[in-house]
């Protein structure tokens, strides 16, 4: 069976927070009607290219410009009202379709639109998404469609002839599907866009009835019964099944159909295909999603950093103590192990955000699945076999640990799920070059040498369908409450994040492999120097500001400083930082702030204390990951970061080199 490549615009990279940047064009220009992305007062941040063709403008002629500006002058103060109706009610689900309302083009000519208003939560702010429609052609047809019956009981037969095929060749023309149907649902006719959404040709379908495009027959039901109490049906969404069995999301506008005696005798229906419309509109649920998760795993990770800090600062001042009782000092080190595979746990929370820290190093792949099979032994269970075969004898890649142990892990709980009554899960290990016959058929890899890592169960396989969507975030065939369906995006995010690609075979029945191509990196070995060890000098007499709000770490901090020479003064949050900075007298040679805090944060505590002390040094230490903490604009990029925990030696190396030779 062919692998199947995964997908390459899945959204699982970290999401940004600027409003304007995650209403990216790829987005938008996947809608095919005109986007407007307002602000609550109105501000246009962005628009895709149908914006700019249906209105006449230039991108930059409308960013920054009121969305008034493409409604006519004598409708904007309605237009105004509506607006800030919609923003001042705040809504969690897709409000406002279907409404009916003038357009204005850069030239000045007006035209019938229908716009669909959208809220959307980005970074705290709420904006608006305005997809807008050209309806003036369908508004031109319903029209000719209402003027038929009482134009042909004035017309002669020859002049009823004509007036016909004119209004056939209006309807030929709709980009639309436009279909006539009696009360019965039989179809009665069927144009050219019709056949362009459907596949259908007018041949195969007229006479049949119209259900053959619907998932539910009973809807087909409803409809024709509203149709006969004489009711139109405007805007009205639901999925249709086109010939080769798509399922396409459509926007409906039905109306009834009458004689010349005024009875309803059928109805014609006017379809629009927005299934595309719909899938952007999915993808950016899901972005919403992933900056909330991202953002929730943020505080998780600062929180939990700054509780492993306090217990890295404990065995580090015990450390010296009991280093004589060879029977105690194992238990410190157990402590430190914790602590360490603690502090990974955070940055594998963040890696499919994008927000961790990472730590790339090179890596014998072999050793290091060895490593990892005694963790998720616990996971598979006795029924499960987990074998490990390597087919070279040297697999080296270039990853951080804890995104390599998320891919294992990973994996293994899928075929842990696939394989209820046990089985057995191997890990295979080769190397692969990647010429020009091997790209043909692994597009869209890149020349070069690759350690291939192929992880295989013999569970229940996936079908076509599953197999198609595995790699979307949020997918998932577990039962509510089972599962997230970030777990395999997770993969697909770190393995295309270090350079490599993922195919996978999959039938049911028969089990499943993921095949990971990643990166050779042996030929780093040589460039990878063992800097020599350099010391920390003792810092007798130099004075630290320690600014930190956990009291614990914040004792625990002064007397890791205390034990290489410093003074220490302390703080508990910035405004003391200040009263202590004012009331010193004396030189204050280094800051040591936390950047999150309460009131008034790290980067503005800096030019307080700067302004008293201009020649301060700064280092900031903080329990979020460095990615997080770079996007407050304000923090100076020179300044250099501790992340929580973090040991004796790292925080003596980073105020050492802050300090250079000073003393």
């Amino acid at each position: 069976m062919q692998g199947k490549s995964i997908p390459q615009d899945l959204p699982v990279s970290s999401i940004p927070s600027d409003r304007a940047a995650l209403l990216s064009s790829e987005f938008l220009e996947a809608i095919p009607d005109a986007i407007v992305a307002v602000d609550n007062d109105g501000m246009i941040l962005q628009v895709n290219s149908q914006t700019e063709h249906l209105f006449g403008y230039r991108h930059g002629q409308l960013i920054g410009q009121t969305i008034e500006i493409l409604v006519p002058a004598r409708l904007r103060a309605s237009h105004r009202e509506h607006r800030a109706s919609f923003a001042g009610s705040p809504r969690t689900r897709r409000m406002g379709a279907g409404l009916e309302l003038k357009g204005r083009r850069r030239d000045g000519s007006e035209f019938d639109v229908e716009i669909s208003l959208s809220p959307v939560s980005i970074g705290g702010s709420t904006l608006v998404l305005s997809a807008i429609r050209d309806v003036s052609d369908r508004k031109r047809i319903e029209e000719e469609l209402r003027r038929a019956n009482a134009e042909l009981e004035r017309r002669t037969t020859e002049e009823i002839g004509a007036y016909r095929a004119r209004l056939a060749a209006i309807i030929d023309s709709s980009e639309d599907a436009i279909i006539g149907k009696d009360l019965d649902g039989t179809i009665t006719a069927w144009n050219r866009g019709a056949e362009r959404m459907y596949g259908y040709t007018p041949e195969e379908v007229i006479g049949k009835n119209i259900s053959l495009l619907a998932e539910r027959e009973d809807e087909i039901a409803k409809i024709l019964e509203r149709i006969r109490r004489g009711e139109r049906i405007t805007h009205y969404e639901s999925v249709r099944v086109s010939r080769d069995g798509r399922r396409l999301q459509v926007s409906i506008s039905i109306s009834p159909i009458r004689n010349p005696s005024g009875e309803i005798v059928g109805a014609s229906a006017i379809a629009r295909d927005v299934t595309e419309q719909k899938r952007a509109e999915d993808r950016l649920r899901q972005a919403q999603k992933m900056e909330a998760l991202g953002r929730l795993a943020g505080g998780l990770a600062h929180d939990f950093n700054n509780i492993l800090g306090i217990v890295n600062a404990c065995t580090e001042l015990l450390k010296p103590r009991i280093e004589e009782l060879s029977d105690t000092a194992q238990y410190v080190g157990n402590i430190r192990k914790a602590v360490d595979r603690g502090t990974s746990l955070t940055r594998q929370l963040l890696a499919f955000t994008r927000r961790s820290t990472l730590q790339p190093q090179l890596l014998d792949l072999h050793q290091h699945l060895h490593d990892v099979s005694k963790l998720i032994r616990p996971l598979m269970g006795d029924d499960v076999d987990i074998v490990i075969r390597t087919r070279c004898e040297s697999a080296v890649i270039e990853i951080d640990p804890g995104q390599l142990d998320q891919i294992v892990l990973n994996l293994a709980v899928n075929a842990r799920d696939a394989m209820p009554r046990g089985g057995k899960f191997l890990l295979e290990t080769s190397l692969a070059e990647a010429d020009e016959q091997f790209i043909e058929q692994h597009r869209p890899m890149r020349p070069g040498k690759y350690v291939t890592l192929a992880v295989s169960d013999t569970g229940s396989g996936m079908d076509a369908g599953t197999l198609s969507r595995i790699f979307e975030p949020f997918f998932t065939t577990k039962e509510m409450g089972k599962g997230t369906g970030l777990g395999l995006a997770t993969v697909y995010a770190i393995v295309q994040q270090i350079g490599g690609y993922i195919w996978v075979d999959s039938e049911l029945g028969s089990g499943t492999t993921f095949k990971l191509y990643l990166p050779n990196a042996e030929e780093k070995i040589g460039e990878q120097v063992t800097p020599a060890a350099e010391g920390v000098r003792r810092r007798d007499g130099t004075t630290v500001l320690v600014v930190e709000d956990d009291e614990i770490m914040l004792s625990l901090t002064r007397q890791l400083l205390e034990s290489n020479g410093y003074s220490v003064l302390e703080a508990k949050d910035a405004k003391s930082a200040i009263e202590v900075t004012q009331s010193h007298p004396e030189k204050i040679d280094l800051l040591l702030t936390d950047v999150v805090m309460r009131a008034m944060n790290g980067p503005e505590l800096v030019k307080e204390v700067r302004a008293l002390h201009p020649g301060v040094k700064v280092v900031f230490m903080s329990g979020y990951t460095g990615e997080l903490i770079s996007q407050h604009q304000e923090l100076e990029h020179e300044i250099p970061l501790l992340e929580k925990p973090f040991s004796r030696a790292a925080l003596w190396k980073i105020l050492d080199t802050a300090l250079g030779q000073r003393g």
